[in-house]
């Protein structure tokens, strides 16, 4: 995760700043002084400028200190040069309060921020480090999803914004457009098949009229909702948007598209990002970044392998007692795949059939939670369709938290282009993975901690939060018996858990072992027995997103190793509600972070007078 990608996510709070000594004040009274002050005040001072962090998490849009919403983020070398040396002096400050002298939620906050400091500096230094536009991220995939999803429109005032917004996103693109320019100087040029993803990504974003982009066609609905506007007023709105859409944004697109055009015939097939001028040094702080430990590229690779063979022959004794023949283990996921009873049509009506089957299944785990998690997030979980415009380009689910206000709800979003994507006995694995108790349990829990700067409450360690979702699933079978009459949807999270392992086995191949695209997406549909195009996405995805998809089984075997302590330490003592509440209810920190906290926990249930 890069400077831009990762910084962002704090960004919002340094909005409070820019409001005025006030609002600034309020947040602090809440807050002890000492560290927790510090590190309120660095996150502040270091992100006092992403407009659209704020809008994300929901902190002070429509209000009177609303200052923001009608601006989008700075794309600029400048700006981002200016975070790294506010980076350095937080991170030279934050020494003056730790970690001699700290315990407890201090000690955990110092270990944590300078972990996040020193992982932000350090990947930071790297100006040319990947592909900023391509075709699931940068302005041209995230912008638009954020207008239509995250910018609220509730008032008169708010819809101006959101005008303000569609002329600020002209500015954006060309903003970003310098810095396509400026590292395709340094050497740095996607691969051909990433330029060709992204070109129809943007291209079909645009094909139709200005009147038809979604930016123009999802306003009617939300103006629909302002009692107070007359028809001439909603449709004067709707036509000022289709005028900014034809001003700003398509000749935004245009220029973006001529230049990846422009660039295609420059491009190499290469796949890893050991392409690219210090590609390899870019790769292990990628890895470093995304595992939150030291181990090597080889180390990982070697760990994938070994994790893909047991898992097969568990699938293997699966498939073998369900009768399930065939000469490869794809050739047999295949069959399953395309049997009638475990597909839902691929039409609207099939599709709300299978949101109302996750429903269901959500349903069940929720039932259950209380035996096994003391803590059950109150925040709403909603099951929703990934945007069409989107899907081209996005994996078949992901979840987004809620607002921390609670005017958003958390969301998790099913890619529902083919339903074929996703059969049936799939599915249970994916909502559990995503809702409850995966992500939506832990991005909730992680903001009602009490007493800790706000910057415990949103830090996205992917280890420790893609391998909570990753651990969640094994939750559901070991602990819950979810899936105790159903051998298919075993075999379903058996092979989400394969998907993970081969991930391991892939990026590494590609980015450190220079293995092509065309290899990588043969060993994972060889082990995975996912459909080719559902592989050539992920493999397209790890290419330019280098390191991340490392994250989630190093992350669920971390948590699995120090469960496995915890029982055979505290033996009768062990309370598994309790170990959760542990992991859980201390937010998100590096692996080694979580180590410690876990074992303070199991030195202080030792201590615990037997019952």
């Amino acid at each position: 995760m890069t400077l831009r990608q990762v910084g962002k996510v704090l960004a919002w709070l340094g909005g409070l700043l820019v409001v005025g000594p006030a609002v600034a004040a309020m947040w602090f009274w809440f807050t002890p002084v000492g560290l927790n002050n510090y590190v309120n005040k660095i996150t502040l001072q270091l992100t006092a400028d992403s407009p659209q962090i704020l809008t994300q998490l929901g902190f002070i849009d429509n209000t009177p200190f609303d200052f923001h919403s009608g601006k989008l983020d700075d794309q600029t070398k400048a700006h981002e040069d200016e975070v790294l040396v506010r980076l350095r002096k937080a991170r030279a400050g934050l020494d003056k309060y730790g970690p001699d002298g700290l315990a407890g939620q201090e000690l955990i906050t110092w270990k944590t921020t300078a972990w996040f400091l020193d992982d932000l500096i350090r990947r930071g230094e790297f100006e040319h480090n990947g592909y900023r536009v391509n075709q699931i991220s940068g302005v041209t995939v995230n912008t638009p999803q954020f207008l239509t999803d995250a910018h609220v429109i509730k008032n008169e005032r708010s819809v101006e914004r959101y005008l303000s917004r569609l002329a600020e996103f002209g500015r954006v693109l060309r903003e970003a457009k310098v810095r396509v320019e400026d590292d395709r100087a340094a050497g740095v040029i996607p691969p051909d098949f990433v330029i060709d993803q992204s070109l129809v990504g943007m291209r079909a974003f645009i094909a139709d009229s200005a009147a038809n982009n979604p930016l123009v066609t999802t306003l009617p609905a939300k103006l629909e909702k302002i009692e107070s506007l007359t028809a001439d007023e909603r449709q004067a709105y709707v036509k000022r948007a289709e005028e900014l859409v034809a001003s700003e944004v398509i000749p935004g697109y245009q220029a973006m598209i001529a230049l990846f055009e422009d660039m295609r015939p420059q491009a190499s097939h290469d796949a890893g990002i050991w392409r690219i001028p210090d590609g390899d040094r870019i790769y292990a702080a990628a890895l470093q970044s995304s595992t939150t430990t030291s181990l090597s590229a080889d180390e990982i690779h070697v760990l994938g392998l070994s994790e893909v063979e047991r898992i097969e022959r568990e699938m293997v004794a699966i498939l073998d007692a369900q009768g399930i023949q065939g000469t490869t283990l794809a050739e047999r996921i295949e069959q399953l795949n395309t049997a009638p009873a475990q597909n839902f049509p691929n039409t609207d009506a099939g599709r709300a059939e299978a949101i109302a089957y996750l429903h269901q299944i959500n349903d069940r785990v929720m039932a259950a939670a209380p035996k096994f998690f003391l803590t059950i997030p109150p925040q709403p979980l909603e099951i929703v369709r990934v945007p069409e415009y989107s899907q081209d380009s996005s994996p078949g689910g992901y979840y987004n938290p809620p607002a921390l206000d609670g005017s958003r709800p958390g969301r998790f979003y099913i890619n529902q282009k083919d339903t074929a994507d996703n059969p049936k006995w799939k599915l249970p694995t994916l909502m559990i993975h995503e809702g409850a108790p995966g992500h939506h349990f832990q991005r909730s829990a992680q903001q009602l901690i009490k007493g800790v700067p706000m910057l415990r409450k949103v830090l996205p360690f992917g280890a420790y939060a893609e391998g909570w979702a990753l651990y969640a699933e094994r939750v559901a079978k070991v602990d819950m018996g979810f899936y105790d009459s159903d051998p298919l949807g075993d075999l379903g999270r058996l092979q989400a858990e394969m998907f993970r392992a081969v991930r391991l086995v892939v990026d590494t191949g590609m980015h450190a072992r220079h293995w092509s695209r065309e290899q990588a997406i043969e060993y994972m549909v060889a082990k995975t027995g996912m459909t080719e195009a559902e592989v050539t996405r992920e493999i397209e995805r790890y290419v330019v997103w280098p390191g991340q998809a490392t994250s989630y089984k190093v992350g669920q075997l971390a948590i699995l190793r120090m469960r496995d302590q915890a029982e055979k330490e505290l033996r009768p003592k062990f309370d598994l509600r309790g170990f959760h509440e542990v992991v859980l209810m201390n937010g998100s920190m590096p692996l080694a972070v979580l180590e410690d906290v876990v074992q303070e926990w199991i030195k202080a249930e030792q201590a615990k007078p037997s019952a």
